[in-house]
């Protein structure tokens, strides 16, 4: 699915388009601990989080993840938004849970990380 069609879908604000809204996101990880996150995600999924640091960016960086969404509406610090531009990683805010947005995107047919990869 388009980062496109997921920004319409859950309602996102765009803070920064990182390679743009076309990208094509193949699946989400929904965690807070980018532990788990660094484990289970893959190439190319969008990682949903209620974190708004810039560890989460430098997450997304470690395992390609191309966009990040952040939820509860929380407020995106200058320090986040800047590494995000920086990075070239897709950063939109929803104020949707986690629980929710994951499930409108499951929804939509967006299946985890863990889904995809057992599917492969």
């Amino acid at each position: 699915m388009k980062l496109s069609e997921i920004i319409e879908i859950v309602s996102a604000i765009v803070i920064n388009e990182g390679k743009g809204t076309s990208i094509e996101i193949v699946s989400v990880c929904g965690t807070d601990m980018m532990s788990d996150a660094l484990r289970y995600a893959i190439k190319d999924a969008m990682l949903i989080t209620s974190l708004n640091q810039p560890q989460v960016i430098r997450t997304a960086e470690i395992v390609d993840i191309p966009a990040v969404l952040v939820v509860l509406g929380k407020p995106i610090p200058y320090d986040m938004a800047n590494l995000a531009k920086e990075k070239n990683i897709a950063l939109i805010s929803t104020k949707y849970s986690l629980f929710t947005s994951c499930g409108i995107l499951y929804q939509h047919g967006i299946r985890s990380c863990l889904e995809h990869q057992s599917n492969r």
